[in-house]
């Protein structure tokens, strides 16, 4: 309920930046749901439409003690798979790999234990079989290891016959799409995202393991300050049963396994490592750690929106452009709660009601990047507040719904709800 009278009562231009007046509405609507969480953290939104950016707004606190400013990156979890996606095509588009060869291949070591047959296009639409975290490792503080986390890749077992069914890879897709990217072309990940996507598109910030002289520069996490009142105290004295979060109690009456989600998305020792630390940040970690300002993940999406092209440029050739946005998979997966109709490494966009054919992907704290190319519209959203739903958040699928209205009032004459 408080946050209902938050929303209703906030600030509607209490923001930073530009706004092109047809997307007057959407900059209003990030002011209100940003307003009453000012000191708890910022947040950043970014759109680009028919070519041109229209929305560069930003609020809040960098961390403790900044402010967050125009070009702030921000830890993003899964929205940067969408990236890691992104470059895989650029990469079949460069004629380094492709998308039905088996990806023992290009990394022979992959094919132990029964993967032989396993290609970039089981791995990018999430039929790999290959989303167990949990029983591959023995803690969480190995994931900040690449080459061992490649070496866990080699060695594991699927869970599943590729193709035979869906999971979706919340941590191990990275170490999966990375890896062969990597035994591809024999250059690191790093190499590869600056040469194929920061040069050609100019991007500020986008990161795989933040550089040691840029740690500065990204947003970290406000915690809110612990009380201790004896209150406080004698509650926590007495240890209060489990409750099911509301996460929980989702999957429950989804039907889902919840084993198969705690395997794909909880290592075990988890308490132990934290991916906003330094070491977390400069782990290369894609399916998690991508760090990412608003500005770079919408004009990664704006070139998709383009269908490949910016600036004069061709990234992505126009057969593997189709491929890319093709729906692989309509059924609701193993872990996800609803269908996310997977395309190879982006999912369908997640709206209040408005429709599109677009696609991109959400990260677990709510941010999320996307793109509509038949709208020529893309979208990225940033944020470092301590939220964390599978799902996303609903401050992004508010704002992803409002941002599909805008260009619809110029596309079509009316905004429309659906």
């Amino acid at each position: 309920m408080q946050a209902v009278k938050d929303y209703l009562f906030a600030q509607t231009n209490h923001y930073q930046g530009e706004v092109d007046p047809r997307f007057q509405d959407l900059a209003q609507q990030f002011s209100r749901m940003q307003d009453a969480r000012t000191e708890q953290g910022g947040a950043a939104l970014m759109v680009y439409f028919q070519g041109k950016k229209v929305v560069d707004i930003w609020k809040g606190k960098k961390s403790e003690t900044e402010q967050w400013q125009a070009n702030t990156p921000s830890l993003c979890y899964s929205t940067g798979k969408g990236v890691l996606a992104t470059l895989a095509h650029v990469l079949v588009s460069e004629g380094f790999l492709d998308y039905d060869t088996p990806v023992a291949k290009y990394w022979p070591e992959f094919a132990q234990n029964g993967k032989s047959q396993i290609t970039l296009r089981h791995m990018l639409s999430h039929q790999s079989g290959l989303y167990d975290i949990r029983n591959n490792i023995e803690t969480a503080s190995e994931m900040a290891d690449w080459s061992h986390m490649l070496q866990v890749f080699e060695q594991a077992a699927p869970r599943f016959e590729p193709t035979t069914d869906a999971a979706y890879q919340p941590l191990s897709f990275g170490w999966q799409v990375g890896g062969v990217l990597e035994k591809a072309t024999g250059k690191s990940l790093a190499e590869l995202l600056q040469h194929y996507l920061v040069e050609p598109l100019t991007l500020d910030h986008a990161y795989f393991g933040v550089p040691q002289d840029q740690l500065a520069n990204v947003a970290r996490l406000i915690l809110k300050k612990k009380k201790t009142d004896s209150t406080t105290a004698q509650t926590k004295s007495k240890k209060a049963p489990h409750q099911p979060s509301l996460l929980d109690k989702v999957l429950e009456l989804s039907g889902q396994n919840l084993q198969d989600f705690q395997d794909g998305m909880i290592p075990k020792g988890m308490r132990n490592f934290s991916f906003f630390s330094d070491e977390g940040l400069q782990a290369i970690i894609p399916a998690a750690t991508g760090v990412f300002s608003a500005n770079s993940l919408a004009k990664i999406y704006a070139m998709l929106a383009n269908q490949g092209q910016w600036e004069g440029k061709t990234l992505i050739k126009p057969h593997v452009f189709k491929t890319l946005s093709t729906v692989q998979f309509t059924k609701r997966d193993r872990v996800m709660p609803l269908p996310m109709h997977w395309r190879l490494g982006y999912h369908r966009i997640l709206t209040l009601g408005k429709s599109s054919n677009g696609f991109g992907h959400m990260g677990f704290n709510g941010s999320g990047a996307w793109c509509d190319p038949q709208r020529q519209l893309s979208f990225a959203y940033t944020h470092n507040f301590p939220t964390g739903s599978i799902t996303g958040d609903y401050r992004l699928w508010g704002l992803t719904q409002e941002t599909l209205r805008c260009a619809d009032k110029v596309l079509k004459g009316r905004k429309g709800w659906l």
